[in-house]
């Protein structure tokens, strides 16, 4: 994995998870990424960040995906919550995206400034909650029973995986 100045994954932000910790490292790096095309200035650069602000959507969409199918499983008590959260950041990234593909200025740096803390201020906080509800209940069984009935339904033609960096 790459690492950024502007965004590097700390141990300390893992929620115990192997799966999610993944998804987590990923989001650090598409979101450096994000950072690097967007310090282009080009308008090479602007095309290599509509493409990368598409990537990080969907793959946030995939994650918090992931990440509720999770605190269903568990029964996690601040999954409603939890979900609200995501909701509303997943609408202020959709405002943004769609300020930028209709040509208004929003001003590239800005916007990954607010996705690097968003999502590193989440993790170390909020995410963490889940992290300590399955260590302190022993439900790690459950967790990964989630993962692994989400594999198997790939591996069965029902869905597609993105596990790592591009």
């Amino acid at each position: 994995m790459k690492e950024s100045t502007f965004i590097t994954w700390k141990d300390t932000y893992s929620v115990g998870i192997p799966q999610i910790d993944e998804q987590h490292q990923e989001l650090v790096y598409l979101t450096a990424n994000l950072y690097t095309a967007c310090m282009q200035g080009t308008e090479s650069g602007r095309l290599y960040f509509k493409q990368a602000i598409h990537k990080i959507v969907q793959y946030v969409s995939f994650h918090f995906s992931a990440e509720e199918k999770l605190m269903e499983r568990i029964e996690f008590p601040e999954f409603a919550e939890h979900k609200k959260q995501h909701e509303s950041f997943v609408k202020k990234v959709l405002e943004e995206v769609k300020k930028f593909e209709g040509g208004k200025a929003i001003v590239p740096p800005i916007f990954v400034r607010f996705l690097r803390d968003w999502i590193l201020t989440h993790i170390a906080e909020e995410d963490q909650k889940y992290g300590d509800y399955v260590r302190y209940f022993k439900k790690e069984s459950v967790a990964a029973e989630v993962f692994i009935s989400s594999e198997s339904a790939q591996a069965g033609g029902t869905g597609s995986s993105f596990t790592g960096s591009s």
